[in-house]
């Protein structure tokens, strides 16, 4: 569709922007970038421009972004969402659609948070945002006995919350800051804990139809991610509430990945290419592929091939 962002996201859109006024774009991107030696600067370079084309491929592949979107990203101190705003807005400047961002943190008062820490990091960077305040955290310790984890009760809160504003706001797209490694290890979650062949798609309709989930970075290494937040030295604030948890079935996850990388390099590019390459008719799902009826297509297919040779 003609209203889906189609611009390369390394140059800006070809059709409107010569070399030297890509030149400037590029330039004018790369003015939050840290101050670096030479080869510091050219190695950042090419770290920022891998993450621009591995976002801008992912709003391409699942049209994410269309014209007059107003996409609001949640924002939650962490390394991966800050990236996600960074280049998104990196993006924004060679769109040739127009959309608007705006940044969201949600406030869940947990003791200790440091309120300050974001509003001053917006404002200087001139993005709109909201600070939403909700009192998940009492509910959360609350709700969930002694010694078991708070991760379920806590993201059906904090999600709740920030879907129900984003229609408040008018906001078209949720965009969130899952990468390459939150889907693998969420598809080995589901298929260790949950019995199901599932992950998290990069693009998502919520259950009430009222909100479409956006996942940019889901082409992104994280290992990219943590390395492009050290050197823009975001001003990162841990999660004390299920980040600290010991014994998560997802901190387990990701140590089974990186091993798995470690040793075998390109495992997990490979594995995530399985998540976008499925083949129905090779598993057993009974809803997503007809094996009932197979005798009967069978029958027709010799009956073409009879037909065929008949006319032959």
């Amino acid at each position: 569709m003609s209203d889906v962002v189609t611009f390369d996201p390394l140059a800006g859109d070809a059709s409107r922007h010569d070399t030297a006024a890509s030149s400037s774009a590029l330039a004018a991107d790369d003015a939050s970038a840290p101050r670096l030696g030479t080869k510091g600067k050219r190695e950042f370079n090419k770290l920022q421009k891998r993450l621009r084309r591995q976002v801008g491929n992912a709003i391409i592949d699942y049209g994410m972004i269309r014209e007059g979107d107003k996409v609001m990203v949640c924002l939650s101190g962490g390394k991966d969402s800050y990236t996600l705003l960074e280049i998104l807005r990196n993006l924004q400047r060679n769109a040739p659609v127009n959309f608007s961002l705006v940044a969201v943190n949600l406030d869940q008062k947990q003791p200790g948070f440091p309120e300050h820490v974001l509003p001053e990091y917006l404002k200087s960077t001139g993005v709109d945002y909201h600070i939403l305040e909700r009192d998940t955290y009492s509910v959360v310790k609350e709700k969930t006995p002694e010694g078991k984890t708070t991760c379920a009760l806590c993201s059906r809160l904090r999600r709740g919350s920030l879907y129900g504003f984003a229609e408040e706001i008018g906001a078209t797209k949720v965009a969130l800051g899952h990468h390459r490694e939150d889907i693998l290890e969420t598809l080995f979650l589901n298929l260790f804990f949950g019995g199901s062949l599932k992950a998290m798609p990069p693009k998502l309709l919520s259950d009430d139809g009222k909100n479409i989930v956006i996942r940019p970075l889901a082409y992104c290494r994280e290992a990219d991610i943590a390395e492009f937040a050290r050197l823009m030295d975001f001003p990162i604030i841990p999660c004390n509430l299920c980040g600290s948890q010991p014994n998560l079935q997802r901190q387990a996850a990701k140590e089974m990945l990186a091993e798995w990388e470690a040793k075998h390099p390109g495992r997990l590019e490979s594995l995530f290419k399985a998540v976008t390459n499925v083949a129905p008719s090779q598993l057993a799902d009974r809803d997503l592929f007809d094996f009932q009826g197979l005798e009967a297509k069978q029958a027709r297919m010799q009956a073409d091939r009879i037909e065929l040779c008949n006319e032959l």
